[in-house]
């Protein structure tokens, strides 16, 4: 018998140790820790989809963050062209205002001639 153990090189019983783990006793019992790796792989692919989602939000914000900028500098451009003086004369001149040509004319030095 020792001439067999010495010549397969393997010790005695080692063939049948993968098959005390596949037994049903062994694997009813381990069925919690089978749940737990199951709730664990579905967390792991929940958290690559949220991820994913959530990086395409990120990119659609940033888009529309580009674009009110842009539309921003734009309306700003066009109110600081309006403001200048030349501009606003313009766009009163149909209602019937225009740019003083004379001094304006100070009350306080009237009132002060008149006392």
């Amino acid at each position: 018998m020792e001439e067999n153990i010495k010549t397969s090189g393997k010790a005695p019983g080692r063939k049948a140790d993968w098959r005390r783990f596949l037994n049903h006793q062994w694997v009813v019992e381990n069925i919690p820790f089978f749940l737990f790796l199951a709730v664990l792989a579905v967390l792991y692919i929940y958290n690559g989809h949220y991820e994913d989602k959530i990086t395409r939000k990120i990119g659609a914000t940033e888009k529309h963050i580009k674009e009110l900028e842009y539309e921003y500098k734009t309306i700003k451009s066009e109110v600081i062209f309006r403001s200048k003086a030349s501009e606003l004369a313009k766009a009163v001149e149909p209602l019937g205002l225009r740019e003083l040509t004379t001094a304006p004319v100070l009350l306080d030095s009237i009132a002060a001639a008149k006392r």
